[in-house]
């Protein structure tokens, strides 16, 4: 078990938890040709302290879950492991995953993640909601009442399938909506480059639910803004000695108590630069 005075970023709540405030996203690790990597990659992660891994069942059909299982089984019993419903992989499709927003379809990914993960129980399961992006958004058949996925969650949370509930690609209103369910996250794309979510994390803060924002440099997609090419960013990295990543990634640290951040890579040296943003403090208005 890792001593919070070790936590990368230092120490933030989950689920009632003490988690590192830099955790782990480990969707890049279903593009990996074998498993030696993402099991060393895993392992060198809660070596450093990382007791927070994001995952999900549709990441690579199963196979981001697979590996993390094959590094980390038997599981240490402080790490918090986030999966998340909403959609499943979809393969030969156009995107590697669709939306599956039915309750019996989120029932249905939950039990998959229990399968490939080889647990009883989910720490935490993310709602991701379909509507709004970046990314999918639901039309159709899988435009669903929200109020009838959360009495889904809430019912596989009282048959002990699941911990506790969070939440991602929400409003500020439907947190407002959940809020009766005890919601402990909320998992929304949010960064220098886009604070459209700014009132979602108000509600956050308010609420006392941990905010893990994703695409925390900027969306990888071809084209979109990026954290690391802000003029203020390189100014910052360059007077404080620091890369520009971790510059973006100090900064959502310093912006908000409630954040918990989840930065993926495949690299071992990427993942001890990330973790390393931790000890850096930007005081610097961006």
């Amino acid at each position: 078990m890792t001593s919070t005075d070790t936590y990368p970023g230092g120490a933030g709540t989950l689920a009632g938890r003490p988690v590192a405030r830099i955790g782990y996203g480990a969707m890049q690790l279903r593009w990996a040709e074998t498993d030696d990597e993402p099991v060393a990659l895993l392992r060198r992660a809660v070596e450093l302290g990382v007791n927070h891994i994001d995952t999900a069942e549709f990441y690579g059909h199963g196979v981001v879950n697979r590996r993390i299982r094959a590094a980390l089984a038997p599981y240490p019993g402080d790490l918090v492991i986030v999966s998340k419903v909403g959609a499943t992989a979809h393969r030969g499709g156009e995107f590697p995953l669709r939306l599956a927003q039915h309750p019996a379809e989120l029932r249905a990914e939950v039990e998959a993640n229990l399968r490939s993960l080889g647990v009883e129980r989910l720490d935490v399961v993310n709602l991701r909601r379909g509507d709004s992006g970046p990314g999918l958004i639901a039309e159709g058949d899988q435009i669903v009442d929200f109020d009838d996925q959360l009495a889904e969650m809430a019912a596989l949370r009282a048959e002990g399938k699941i911990g506790a509930i969070g939440l991602s690609h929400v409003s500020a209103d439907q947190v407002r909506r959940a809020a009766g369910l005890g919601v402990v996250c909320v998992q929304n794309a949010y960064s220098l480059v886009d604070r459209s979510s700014e009132p979602v994390l108000a509600e956050c803060r308010e609420r006392g639910v941990a905010w893990v924002p994703y695409f925390p440099l900027g969306s990888g997609w071809a084209g979109a803004p990026k954290v690391v090419d802000l003029p203020e960013v390189g100014a910052t990295a360059d007077r404080l000695g620091i890369t520009r990543s971790q510059v973006g990634l100090a900064w959502l640290l310093a912006h908000a108590a409630e954040t918990l951040l989840i930065p993926g890579t495949r690299s071992i040296a990427h993942l001890e630069e990330n973790l390393a943003a931790g000890d850096v403090a930007v005081t610097d208005p961006l």
